[in-house]
């Protein structure tokens, strides 16, 4: 009896806080690896990325289904939809930032290792960040939303100097194909961000 109760009656109970966890550990991973193959200039490096978008859309899809099949969760069920929604971006922003280099034929990638240094210390501050949330302490969470903000202020400032250099070069095609780049960097960083607002807003509501 005891089992058919916990089976059929009893709400699901889903450890959302690894769910969305996972999320950011493999973002966090593309962004690393993404800016390891572009200071290498590895092509096949940087083509298996998209074998790991294709990963990380499989994980948004089972923390989605997840979210819609329960209805016992740790914070609002907006917030974590907006959470899981936008870590995807955050995917799919580097997927989008490969598809361009190898459309645009792009080599030069290791000159955009300072900007692809700081997504890194993005990605990893808001990883840090998700994995504190169960302490229900914004103290303990508060730093690294701190960071990704003073990051990405970081990103965009080097982003509109970098393309300050560009158009100042005379090769049309070369400074379209390059500031499309910049954009799409401008883009990760961007996602980022907006993840760390959704993580600052789920932390303020918990406290």
């Amino acid at each position: 009896m005891k089992g058919f109760i916990g089976k059929y009656l009893l709400p699901r109970e889903i450890d959302f806080n690894q769910a969305l966890l996972d999320q950011a550990g493999l973002g966090r991973s593309m962004v690393q690896e993404l800016y390891q193959a572009c200071v290498d200039e590895d092509k096949n490096r940087l083509a298996a990325l998209s074998t790991v978008a294709m990963q990380a859309r499989k994980l948004k899809a089972r923390n989605m289904g997840q979210l819609l099949d329960v209805f016992i969760t740790p914070y609002d069920k907006e917030s974590i939809y907006r959470m899981i929604t936008q870590l995807d971006w955050v995917t799919l922003s580097v997927k989008h930032f490969v598809l361009e280099t190898e459309l645009y034929d792009i080599h030069e990638l290791a000159e955009y290792e300072p900007i692809l240094k700081i997504l890194v210390s993005m990605a990893t501050a808001l990883e840090k960040g998700i994995a504190n949330l169960p302490s229900k302490t914004l103290s303990m969470i508060a730093p690294q939303i701190a960071q990704v903000h003073d990051l990405y202020d970081e990103v965009v400032e080097t982003c509109a100097k970098t393309t300050a250099r560009l158009l100042a070069q005379d090769d049309i095609k070369h400074i379209i194909r390059h500031k499309d780049i910049l954009l799409q960097l401008k883009e990760i960083a961007k996602r980022l961000h907006i993840s760390t607002n959704t993580l600052e807003d789920m932390a303020i509501k918990i406290v």
